[in-house]
């Protein structure tokens, strides 16, 4: 791995996180990267696993880094890979210090709590310099920046780059010199980030000296787990291209780390977007962390139902438990599920599909006429039935192990990396 004054590692110019449920498609998901890298293209693999799918499952940071450094072994990996702690706050990052060496600060709570006035002069002085006509080379307007917008700016981000700041503090001082990669997620707040905001985020986070290495902004749309986005796919391309414009002249302004990138929380399958970010990237020569999350939990049950009937069976029943308890099972993602109710189809008629009509309905194919998007999304936050299953469930998965892993390649690398990377 290269070496970074900050913290003496480097994450690479194309990362991607790659979310795995139980921690059974360790091997399958980095064969995925392996064979994108013999396609021409080099990623650094990230296990990412947040706090609440770890309770959910009752897995532990410790898992995750097994599972990482055994499919490493069993490949031969030789370049750099990471555990990431996803979507951490000051209140549980210490359940992953030990494993992990990514972290991603999740502030998306602290946007819009007030700064005291002290504070909120002080972020204005900071960065008054930029008052007046700022311009940003690749944007066709300028930003009119007074004292005014940038109280505004300060108002809103002041606390969630405060407490990003207190979160990295308290990693960099239980790390005890041992170097990790640190990321900045605004992902999940209401409101996108606009461009002049990005700007003096970007400005405030080189101030303090945190030194990120990925930065989530939210995107305009809506960024639903396990189906494709929701919204104009244009002004998606056209906001993504001013966040590569303004990252790219903060890193010439400001005293950032040269890796510096943006990061998208895909939720995965956001298949619609892959292709005008791919076409960015390349005008742009800037990298890219993303992170898929629950796919490659619904290759495995897919996996499951093309395996043979006893999988069929279970992944049913799986999905007869998620259909009468929706609201338990879809509260924790309420801000990235979207499921019409009328849209679920009823337990008694899944039970008398047979293998097609179940894989049509799950598979992510809007060209298919069985697809059901309320069905796969319901499955995708589903995995909390599964896990309640244990070995009942896990052991279904070894016995169809081959089937699913090729699923788990597939999806990452043809649906996923072929797109977003390998595009003409």
């Amino acid at each position: 791995m290269g070496c970074i004054k900050e913290m003496g590692v480097e994450l690479g110019k194309y990362s991607f996180g790659l979310g795995d449920r139980f921690g059974l498609q360790g091997r399958a998901l980095l064969r995925a990267i392996v064979e994108a890298e013999r396609l021409g293209v080099r990623l650094t693999p990230v296990w990412n696993k947040s706090y609440r799918e770890h309770v959910i499952v009752g897995s532990s940071p410790a898992d995750t880094r097994r599972e990482a450094d055994e499919a490493v072994r069993a490949l031969g990996w030789q370049a750099a890979y990471f555990v990431d702690a996803d979507h951490i706050t000051r209140h549980n990052v210490g359940f992953f210090i030990q494993h992990s060496d990514f972290f991603t600060i999740d502030v998306a709570d602290c946007l819009n709590r007030p700064p005291d006035q002290t504070d909120l002069t002080r972020f204005v002085q900071r960065h008054e310099e930029y008052l007046g006509r700022l311009r940003i080379p690749g944007l066709e307007e300028a930003f009119e920046v007074d004292r005014s917008r940038l109280a505004e700016i300060g108002r809103r981000y002041w606390a969630a780059i405060d407490e990003a700041q207190r979160v990295y503090e308290l990693v960099r001082d239980q790390k005890h010199g041992a170097p990790f990669i640190v990321e900045l997620s605004m992902d999940e707040a209401a409101q996108p980030l606009e461009p002049v905001e990005l700007f003096f985020v970007l400005a405030e986070v080189a101030e303090r000296g945190l030194p990120i290495s990925t930065l989530a902004p939210k995107f305009v749309g809506r960024f639903n787990k396990g189906v494709d986005y929701e919204g104009d796919v244009q002004a998606f391309a056209a906001n993504f291209k001013q966040a590569l414009a303004v990252l790219q002249f903060a890193k010439e302004q400001f005293p950032l780390r040269p890796d510096l990138k943006l990061s998208v929380h895909s939720g995965s399958d956001k298949f619609s977007l892959y292709e005008p970010m791919g076409r960015a990237l390349r005008h742009t020569g800037m990298g890219l962390h993303i992170k898929t999350a629950g796919t490659t939990w619904l290759e495995e049950l897919a996996g499951l139902a093309e395996g043979g009937a006893d999988g069929l069976a279970l992944a049913k029943e799986i999905y007869r438990q998620a259909y009468q308890r929706v609201e338990e099972l879809v509260a924790p993602y309420a801000t990235v599920v979207d499921i019409h109710p009328p849209g679920l189809p009823h337990p008694d008629e899944v039970r008398r599909w047979d293998q097609e009509e179940f894989l049509g309905s799950l598979e992510h194919d809007a060209t298919n006429s069985r697809y059901k998007r309320e069905f796969r999304q319901l499955l995708h936050v589903a995995y909390k039935v599964a896990a309640e299953m244990g070995t009942r469930y896990t052991e279904l998965v070894l016995k169809y192990q081959d089937t699913i892993a090729g699923r788990v390649v597939r999806n990452i690398l043809e649906r996923h990396i072929r797109p977003l990377f390998l595009g003409d």
